[in-house]
């Protein structure tokens, strides 16, 4: 019980010793007290070293926003913000640490896609998705529909349906696992569409393995698939996300190009434990907006690693995790995949 609590207890009881009824005045007293306490606690924030731990590796554009901010938010908070890259497992990696961690001064950084459809993949997972309390949107990564050059009669979403039902079982298609995959196969279930999936551990070989024209169609995020596209050996046909991305303001997004069932936004925040009060979750994601929206350069730079600025309170983040959910569960239940225990 902290001290404040005692405070107000102690101050409740002495009133009741002494006389039975409770004077206005020590009432008001009594409930400024209560009611200060969550507020000092939120102004106290942080008091140490706060922790980002981010599912990807050093160079993705999560780990690239992530470092901006840390910079950003050490100078705001008057404390150390560091960066833990945790890749592997699915996300499974750092999203245990994050919850084994049951520490409000570690936080989770992370894309929406890497756990979304941990439901339907793995089994006994070490977490529930209540473990993680959305505090700020941070980007949408551009997520991109790729073929190879080679295939010069594919430059459309059209083309590639027109191809994919007049040859079916000849196109191969990669997808990043995970909720972006799961997406991709779902679309292509209910279009009754015919490719061949190719898993891949790395998806910069599967970049490669479009360039050669050895898958031919691949969902991932764009950064990853930018050094081919800016090479001329990849062409992008499309972004999946709600928006056009700045930086190619040209490429229509999937429901510009005629299937809107594949849109789903790359969203990606920041996370906190389940305990963490509301106020003080929005104290951090408004101190986060006004860093990004104050510095330039953070813009600028999203931009440049294909990721679309997008900062955002943890109401809003948390409502648009719940609907890729929904998304989700709807492939799932077209893919004929249960949720696992």
């Amino acid at each position: 019980m902290g001290c404040a609590r005692r405070r107000v207890l102690g101050l409740l009881g002495a009133v009741l010793l002494a006389g039975g009824a409770l004077p206005s005045e020590a009432w008001a007293q009594a409930q400024a007290q209560t009611q200060a306490q969550p507020q000092t606690q939120v102004q106290a924030w942080p008091q140490r070293t706060v922790r980002f731990i981010v599912t990807l590796g050093p160079g993705s554009g999560t780990d690239i926003g992530g470092r901006l901010l840390a910079d950003r938010l050490t100078k705001k908070w008057g404390q150390p913000v560091v960066i833990e890259n945790k890749p592997g497992g699915d996300g499974i990696v750092a999203i245990s640490a994050f919850v084994g961690a049951k520490d409000d001064h570690v936080l989770l950084l992370s894309p929406s896609s890497s756990f979304i459809a941990h439901p339907w993949v793995h089994e006994n997972r070490p977490y529930q998705p209540s473990d993680l309390a959305p505090i700020a949107r941070v980007s949408n990564t551009i997520i991109g529909i790729s073929v190879p050059t080679e295939l010069a009669n594919i430059n459309s979403m059209k083309d590639l349906v027109d191809y994919a039902k007049a040859k079916p079982g000849e196109l191969n298609w990669a997808g990043v696992t995970g909720a972006l995959a799961f997406n991709f196969a779902g679309w292509l279930k209910v279009a009754g569409l015919d490719m061949k999936q190719v898993p891949y551990r790395n998806p910069v070989e599967a970049a490669n393995d479009l360039a050669a024209n050895r898958v031919q169609v691949y969902e991932s995020a764009v950064a990853i698939a930018q050094p081919q596209i800016q090479a001329g050996k990849i062409k992008l046909l499309c972004v999946v996300n709600t928006a056009r991305a700045p930086i190619y303001p040209n490429i229509p997004t999937v429901a510009e190009a005629g299937q809107p069932a594949l849109t789903i936004d790359g969203l990606v925040g920041l996370f906190g434990p389940p305990t963490m009060p509301m106020a003080l979750r929005q104290k951090i994601a408004a101190d986060i907006k006004e860093v990004m929206e104050s510095d330039p350069i953070i813009k600028d730079r999203l931009n440049a690693t294909a990721q679309i600025f997008a900062p955002g309170g943890p109401e809003e983040f948390g409502k648009a995790i719940d609907e890729q959910r929904a998304l989700i569960a709807r492939n799932a239940k077209d893919l004929g995949i249960p949720e696992k225990k």
